[in-house]
């Protein structure tokens, strides 16, 4: 079967939600977690953007492990936090799931840019799609590593080569973006109702 890298996120979502359409927490993070090879395909330009969603998606993963059928809804983490008054903390969960959807919002975003914008380069696809997505509650220093970090990005068409795998590339682009973006907005759309989705970061 012809694969490119992003087969397995893609395989993934179709089990991201249950039957009554809540996102389901294992599946989620899975899904999360398949689409850290394709980071590494950025090598040092993607690593602060890498470490930061390995964290997050952990975070998420040691507390739903601890009751994995009380966590079994990926928003129950945080319902519960908002209860606590605990949502707010810098290692709380909702932050965790606050800044791993933020990171998949960059991603989904720099891809769309990789489609839409043939004639970009890597770094102006990724300063782009930063811009839109995480800029706005980056402070300064977290902003100018990251701009540091964007000139380190790789050869566009070598890039687009080394994920391209054996299968059609943009196709699956395509599906990844289509697919994974309402997860995101149904994340963002939750934190919302409970105050929680303009957070910077500190």
């Amino acid at each position: 079967m012809a694969e490119t890298v992003f087969t397995p996120s893609l395989e993934g979502m179709k089990h991201v939600k249950a039957e009554n359409g809540v996102i389901l927490t294992k599946p989620f993070l899975e899904v999360c977690k398949q689409i850290l090879p394709v980071l590494d395909k950025f090598g040092a330009a993607m690593a602060i953007v890498k470490s930061d969603i390995g964290g997050n998606i952990t975070r998420l993963e040691n507390k739903y492990s601890s009751d994995p059928s009380k966590y079994d809804h990926l928003y129950s983490m945080v319902q519960e936090e908002v209860q606590n008054k605990t949502a707010k903390g810098s290692s709380s969960c909702t932050n965790g799931l606050l800044w791993l959807t933020r990171a998949m919002d960059f991603l989904v975003e720099l891809f769309r840019n990789l489609l839409e914008h043939p004639d970009w380069t890597m770094s102006q696809a990724c300063t782009d799609s930063y811009t839109k997505t995480l800029k706005k509650f980056h402070g300064w220093l977290a902003s100018s590593s990251f701009t540091v970090a964007m000139k380190l990005a790789p050869n566009r068409d070598k890039f687009m080569e080394v994920i391209s795998g054996t299968g059609d590339i943009n196709a699956d682009i395509e599906k990844f973006c289509t697919t994974f973006s309402p997860f995101l907005k149904e994340n963002h759309e939750f934190l919302a109702s409970v105050g929680l989705d303009d957070m910077k970061a500190s």
